[in-house]
């Protein structure tokens, strides 16, 4: 039997409230109190370059007020006057309602109690007796003011040739790019030394694309007296992120899709790349997840169900009055006196490589995903309240760290990235099952981040951000206070858990594994489990001889000077996201067949397959 495969994480890339994944300077943003002089500066520029602004230094201000969590900016909607259609009846009384009106705008099928009268070519007169409903233009203030927003400036789709694509899309094709880049490795030059067929792609969207360019406008446009145009219904599907990497950005083959988990998809996209890799089915896996949900609609929906907090809730919560605004960068607090999550928005994307092919290109290492666990409730009294799977999947997840890192490293050496939506029901069963977890494998003090108090809630791409901002936590040797709250609620258990409103500084070397953990609507739950750079050095040095390692090493040169151009590239805004449309299409001709293997432009697939029944052969 081969041995099993390493998932290594060699890149990752994406944007969100804080900034850019890649660099880790979104968790540079998150800990920016705690950072040495010249990573706040790098962080500083970073932003800045997103948001286009000159002499980074000068708008620390304004840089650090629009970013993370903040009043919603009208770029979105504007929350003071948010457009809607009051019904409005009406009676004639013995008096008509009468008016005029071009015949191009009569309805075709005429209300019985309307009477219609030509008065030129191009007019006609309506005269209506009796009962008549309309609907009128009117606007309201919205009652959710905050959420986590990308950086004031920085517009996604003005960086490509965009054409009407949905927001969480344009989000999807820089946060691939951003990936690609930090990957440090030309994928040409990758896609030469994997068969086509052996790149996987997982991304997607919980929620789908609900803007005006997506789902959101094809379902209100006849309703508002606008025509449905051919992209709204393709560019809505949930899965549209993985099929816009494949097509414009990487152009693979391999397998692809999204399982859609709610709130943990990201974790969900992950195991598919993790198995992919662990299975030998593909030797490179993307997974990521966009979300784009700040428009009224989706807000609308989410807030009908008491989710989000609310701007009333947030005062009452600090005892202000109703001529007060509250504090809208605080409104997430997550194991805290809280009232609802915070809406955002994230593209995040994370790249693996099995740890043969890692060694062999040099590539960076960032750690290891090595499982993600998932499991249901089971029956439920509400599909939208949390159950008792998440103990299985954090036990799982806690399970797999120990057999890999041992239980004193297990102990003492570990993070644990909660799911912290910022709700009164989450920071009483999420805390529960993270303190028994805790207890039942003997940790004394495990280290709890939530970073959702700095960025919200991004549905789909939540546990994206998790992810990655853990792999910045291992980078910088700092752990996000949960820095929103004044302290942890009565409710909340605290057993054999370490919160803190700090941020929490560490030594890298001696991190061993982190525990993310995410809780889905319907039951959805997942918990993955990474291994830190350290540990994934010295399995990877276990394996591997020292002649190989030195080959590594040599290798890794290369890729690191390529990863810092392509950071330094973003920071100046020079580089452009990958986006090849038209640009290499494959068509019948350039496909040879065979029955052993077949062709396909440059790139060979192996069709020489065994029977993975062999022992139960019928012929």
């Amino acid at each position: 039997m081969g041995r099993e495969r390493l998932p290594v994480i060699v890149s990752l890339g994406g944007i969100n409230g804080a900034g850019r994944a890649s660099g880790h300077h979104d968790v540079a943003r998150m800990a920016y109190e705690a950072m040495p002089a010249e990573s706040r500066r790098r962080a500083l520029a970073a932003l800045a370059g997103l948001m286009g602004l000159e002499d980074p230094s000068a708008q620390e201000a304004h840089i650090l007020r629009h970013t993370l969590i903040r009043r919603i900016e009208k770029q979105h909607f504007d929350v003071d006057f948010v457009l809607w259609n009051r019904r409005f009846p009406t009676e004639s009384n013995g008096h008509p309602v009468n008016f005029d009106i071009e015949r191009r705008h009569l309805p075709e099928d005429i209300p019985p109690s309307w009477k219609v009268t030509p008065t030129s070519v191009t007019h006609v007169n309506i005269n209506i007796r009796g009962h008549q409903e309309f609907l009128l233009p009117t606007a309201r203030e919205f009652e959710v003011k905050a959420a986590g927003q990308l950086p004031t400036g920085y517009e996604p789709g003005k960086l490509y040739p965009s054409r009407s694509h949905p927001r969480g899309l344009q989000m999807t094709v820089c946060a691939a790019s951003d990936a690609l880049g930090n990957l440090g490795i030309d994928w040409q030059a990758l896609q030469q030394r994997v068969p086509a067929d052996q790149i996987s792609v997982y991304a997607g969207s919980a929620m789908g694309q609900l803007d005006s360019n997506g789902a959101g406008g094809m379902l209100k446009a006849r309703y508002n007296g606008k025509r449905v145009t051919s992209k709204y219904c393709p560019l809505s599907l949930a899965e549209m992120p993985s099929d816009f990497i494949n097509a414009y950005v990487l152009g693979t083959m391999g397998a692809t899709g999204a399982t859609l988990g709610a709130c943990a998809s990201f974790l969900y996209n992950l195991r598919n790349g993790i198995a992919d890799i662990r299975a030998g089915r593909a030797r490179v896996a993307f997974v990521g997840s966009a979300e784009a949900p700040i428009n009224a609609e989706v807000m609308e929906g989410y807030a009908a169900m008491g989710a989000l907090a609310t701007d009333k809730e947030l005062r009452g919560l600090d005892g202000l009055g109703a001529e007060v605004e509250p504090d809208h960068r605080r409104a997430c607090r997550p194991f805290a006196e809280n009232c609802g999550f915070t809406i955002a928005e994230s593209a995040q994307m994370l790249v693996l490589f099995d740890d043969e092919l890692a060694m062999e290109m040099g590539a960076t290492v960032f750690g290891a995903a090595t499982d993600v666990f998932v499991n249901a409730d089971g029956f439920k009294k509400s599909i939208s309240g949390p159950g008792v799977g998440n103990y299985i999947t954090m036990a799982k997840a806690t399970a797999a760290a120990r057999a890999m890192v041992g239980e004193k490293a297990l102990r003492s050496g570990g993070i644990v990235q909660a799911h912290g939506t910022g709700t009164p029901q989450n920071r009483v069963t999420e805390s529960e099952i993270l303190s028994r977890t805790a207890t039942a494998f003997g940790i004394e003090h495990w280290p709890v981040a939530a970073i959702k108090c700095y960025l919200g809630h991004s549905l789909g791409a939540a546990s994206g951000d998790q992810v990655n901002a853990t792999l910045g936590m291992w980078h910088h040797g700092v752990i996000p206070g949960i820095s929103t709250i004044d302290g942890l609620a009565g409710d909340v258990r605290t057993e054999h858990l370490a919160f803190s409103r700090e941020h929490r500084e560490f030594d890298p070397a001696q991190a061993a594994y982190a525990i993310v953990n995410s809780k889905g609507f319907g039951g959805n739950n997942a918990t993955a489990t990474l291994l830190s750079p350290a540990v994934t050095r010295r399995m990877l040095q276990a394996r591997y001889s020292d002649r190989e390692w030195a080959r590594w090493q040599h290798a890794n040169e290369a890729v690191l000077a390529a990863r810092e151009a392509h950071d330094e590239g973003m920071t100046r805004g020079t580089v452009a996201p990958v986006y090849r449309f038209d640009d290499g299409v494959l068509a019948d001709g350039d496909v040879e067949m065979g029955d052993r293997e077949m062709r396909i432009g440059d790139y060979q697939v192996n069709l020489d397959l065994a029977s993975p029944y062999a022992d139960m052969q019928a012929f």
